[in-house]
């Protein structure tokens, strides 16, 4: 923005002017110039889509900029683009729940222009900027399994692939592969922090080989009807040259599934990566009585003793220590702290 000058009287005419010039600029905003734009499916802010709002912003954005949501539910598909950085996108309901993105494909869903939208591109919102935070908003993908008979059902809620990504106060719903922690090449470093947040699904529904820090909130674990086997909370592909995957710091477990069905997770090797050796750590977690005594399990031919997968600190029904329970030691512990996870080479610290 300009330095503001010194004011001066208008003439009647010019204000009048002068008002309906403001009346055009609040309908449609110079994103270029504001730092806030709202989006009101009821068409009482600036835009009725999310999408529109961010289309609104202009490519490679230097200044900070707030998308405020209304009320309301939004369907369709939002994407950040990478060359928008610097954006919020913030609910105004007054929890969570009251503003809901949601879409529906499935990875063996065929597209519109034909082929399939395959894992990552099923995703209900693409988070692929920089410097994005969002906040007090819930997003979703309400593909319906028991509905379809689809050979590939993955049905990702969220797609995040930009670095230094907060999450406050979110709700991420979805069945199977619900949050992709992502990056765009095995050797990208892209690190997602989440704080006072709600997931949820089924099968490997945290995932990827990015970089992320669960802070408190809640992870739970979606019962598929099984008396053994109700899937896996993650399937990380952290790539073995980068020391931190994913860090769940004093969240709460739970699930709506029978005790002991509930795997803590598998190592993820797309493409058969064998340098694909996830690293996750449960660090003071509460886990309920649905975690498996044996958490931890083979994926695709790779054995889980060959990732990174470790417990410290926990407690609760689910946090039974055993020989299939690896525990990290405190003075190893020391260095596998949340600044440090987050830090990077820039020394990113959004912990408050």
């Amino acid at each position: 923005m300009s330095a503001p000058g010194r004011l001066v009287p208008l003439s009647a005419g010019a204000a009048a002017l002068a008002g309906a010039l403001v009346a055009t600029v609040l309908l449609t905003p110079d994103a270029s110039a504001a730092t806030t734009i709202t989006v009101a499916a009821d068409g009482s802010g600036n835009y009725t889509t999310v999408q529109a709002a961010i289309n609104a912003v202009p490519a490679n954005n230097t200044g900070a900029v707030t998308i405020t949501v209304k009320a309301g539910t939004y369907r369709g598909v939002v994407t950040i683009p990478a060359d928008k950085p610097y954006i919020t996108l913030a609910g105004l309901g007054s929890a969570a729940r009251q503003v809901v993105i949601v879409e529906g494909h499935a990875s063996g869903q065929t597209k519109p222009g034909g082929g399939t939208y395959g894992t990552s591109g099923s995703a209900s919102v693409f988070v692929n900027a920089n410097n994005t935070v969002i906040r007090n908003l819930t997003m979703s993908n309400d593909f319906n399994e028991a509905a379809n008979t689809l050979d590939a059902e993955q049905a990702v809620a969220v797609n995040t692939s930009g670095d230094r990504v907060e999450f406050d106060n979110v709700r991420i719903l979805g069945n199977q592969d619900t949050l992709l922690v992502n990056a765009p090449s095995a050797s990208a470093v892209r690190r997602l922090y989440v704080r006072n947040s709600y997931v949820e699904g089924d099968v490997d529904f945290i995932f990827g080989r990015g970089t992320m820090v669960f802070q408190n909130g809640t992870v739970h674990s979606l019962t598929r009807g099984s008396s053994s086997n109700n899937g896996y909370i993650t399937a990380a592909a952290t790539d073995i040259n980068n020391k931190f995957g994913y860090l769940f710091w004093g969240t709460t477990l739970t699930s709506n599934a029978p005790a002991k069905t509930v795997y803590l997770g598998r190592p993820w090797h797309p493409s058969g990566d064998v340098n694909a050796r996830g690293q996750v750590l449960y660090r003071g977690v509460s886990m309920g009585a649905h975690i498996r005594n044996d958490p931890w399990t083979d994926m695709s031919g790779f054995s889980w003793k060959d990732a990174r997968f470790s417990e410290y600190s926990s407690t609760g029904a689910g946090a039974v220590v055993n020989a299939n329970r690896p525990q990290m030691s405190a003075s190893t512990a020391a260095q596998y702290v949340p600044t440090a996870y987050l830090a990077g080479n820039d020394g990113w610290n959004p912990i408050r």
